[in-house]
């Protein structure tokens, strides 16, 4: 560690916090996957849930997970009335194969007699005794107040008494936690150094935030700058109601905002942090959703413009319209084609992409022409690179005839069955020409569109075998205006055993017919892709 700057932990709590989070629920082998990337990554405390409250949990600490990783096992402190030697909870915490125990612990009056129904007395004993015997048990020791902040405006005699109850009995950390989500980035900070103040040393104490007003990495640092040096966060700052602090971000900013970098280093490598990106989608992919495009720092559009002159911009100098470079947390820049856009957008996307045309190429005038009329439309290219892609080979002539749709049909019926229950069938016939014979596929699906997908990749002739891996991982559509008549932009996003991604686009006032349309663009560049003749870029 650098004898100039102050070394700030970080902990997560993706496994436990943030399996709070509606419509999630980890598996044991979920645990140990996460678990492996955030210790691979080089966080310094993977908090895996709570012991003895739950059977996966239970599973999870029969051993320890983690190789570098402080593995921390969470949980209440004892019952009031019940000796720590007595107290199964506590029995479960110190006889899980855990390097520390987390423990939270009521830090406000208010929940203490309402919660606990017990005195506050016998709440900072739970907290003492419940310390002692973490240490005892050979283990490290920290304990979570929770809602401190909101018990501090309330009483803050009480509440500290609680910080202080936890440093004299041991606790490596003292966790200041803004359980509410509702506490400002000022109060934070000035409630913060009045903890301090108090004779709790900074270096004892950590912050746990959640995100209810949208300030949670905000009041983090805000805690940071006041003296703490633990951060609590999750992966992507997934967590209950609005979420947790989000960890992907404060590692990004703590490690390249000099206001940070300067006085402070986390255990995060220059070398890891390139592969911020790749642990964000990573946890995503695992979490079967599609990432937030506008996360900061690793989301795709992080690095994007659209705006011609902001492209022009960028080929002279990046740092003109990008605070951060790219590649130190592992992302792309992006430079998008819209009906915004002028030549250098056009010029350096396609040169991004291996295509090299001159600016006053006609060809060049043409797709421009193309594009804006078709965005005219309705398509959106910034959000379809892989369709951009095949509009801009086939203007050049450089997409093969692999084959041909000749017609498609699709036919939904409603009816009841041989048992009386109402169900919804659809059938898609697709009919198609390759190396000039027609063949034609029928297949039943899951709706329209999924009956289609299946159609059309059920007999590709010699191509079949290319689309074995090819998947469909998200379908978005959108109503470009009202009424039933309306235009429809029909998105897609495919990948393959590669775990590469790209996205196309179909628009048409049907929306069986735009989703064909993104549909043949997925299989057509999955076919380029394979060749070597696209997606070097488009894909991600």
């Amino acid at each position: 560690m650098s004898p100039s700057k102050s070394r700030i932990y970080l902990f997560d709590t993706t496994l436990r916090d943030g399996q709070q989070t509606p419509a999630i629920d980890f598996s044991v082998e979920d645990k140990i996957t996460i678990a492996r990337l955030l210790d691979e990554f080089g966080i310094d405390y993977v908090e895996g849930g709570y012991p003895g409250a739950n059977p996966t949990d239970t599973a999870f600490f029969e051993r320890k997970r983690t190789s570098d990783a402080a593995f921390v096992a969470f949980g209440m402190t004892k019952r009031a009335g019940v000796s720590a030697s007595n107290d199964p909870g506590l029995a479960a915490l110190t006889g899980a194969a855990a390097d520390a125990v987390c423990f939270v612990a009521k830090a406000w009056d208010y929940h203490v007699d309402v919660a606990l129904g017990c005195t506050l007395e016998e709440n900072l004993d739970s907290i003492r005794d419940s310390v002692a015997a973490a240490i005892s048990a050979g283990r490290e020791a920290m304990v979570d107040c929770e809602h401190f902040f909101d018990g501090y405006k309330a009483n803050p005699d009480y509440a500290l008494d609680c910080a202080r109850a936890a440093l004299e009995a041991g606790a490596r950390w003292i966790v200041l936690c803004d359980t509410n989500g509702g506490t400002q980035p000022g109060e934070v900070r000035a409630i913060t150094r009045a903890v301090i103040e108090a004779g709790v040393p900074g270096d004892r104490l950590g912050i746990h935030a959640h995100d209810d007003t949208g300030q949670a990495v905000a009041n983090s640092l805000a805690a940071i700058d006041a003296g703490v040096r633990q951060v609590q966060g999750t992966l992507n700052g997934i967590g209950e109601r609005c979420g947790n602090a989000n960890l992907v971000t404060l590692i990004a900013t703590l490690g390249l905002k000099p206001v940070w970098s300067e006085r402070f280093e986390t255990g995060i490598s220059g070398e890891n942090l390139a592969g911020l990106t790749r642990l964000s989608r990573s946890f995503d992919e695992l979490l079967n959703r599609a990432p937030d495009a506008q996360a900061p720092y690793v989301g795709a559009s992080a690095f994007a413009t659209k705006a011609g002159i902001h492209a022009s911009a960028l080929v002279k100098d990046p740092k003109t319209y990008e605070h951060v470079p790219a590649e130190c947390v592992g992302n792309m820049r992006r430079v998008m084609v819209s009906d915004q856009g002028g030549k250098s957008n056009f010029i350096n996307e396609l040169k991004r992409r291996g295509i090299a045309v001159a600016k006053d190429d006609p060809r060049l005038d043409t797709l421009i022409a193309i594009v804006k009329e078709r965005e005219a439309d309705g398509y959106a290219y910034e959000g379809a690179d892989a369709s951009f892609e095949l509009l801009a080979r086939r203007t050049l002539g450089e997409v093969p005839d692999f084959f041909e749709v000749d017609s498609f049909r699709c036919v939904v019926e409603r009816r009841h069955n041989a048992r009386g229950a109402l169900i919804t069938l659809s059938e898609a016939v697709v009919k198609l020409t390759v190396d000039g014979e027609q063949r034609m596929s029928v297949a039943e699906g899951q709706g329209p569109v999924n009956a289609l997908d299946l159609a059309l990749r059920k007999d590709l002739g010699k191509y079949q075998g290319e689309i074995a891996d090819l998947e469909l991982v998200d379908y978005k559509v959108r109503i470009l205006n009202g009424g039933t008549e309306a235009i429809t932009r029909v998105l897609i996003e495919s990948t393959d055993m590669t775990g590469r991604r790209w996205w196309t686009v179909g628009v048409s006032d049907n929306i069986i017919d735009a989703s064909f349309q993104a549909l043949m663009d997925s299989i057509t560049f999955k076919l380029m892709k394979n060749r070597g003749t696209a997606g070097l870029m488009a894909a991600e």
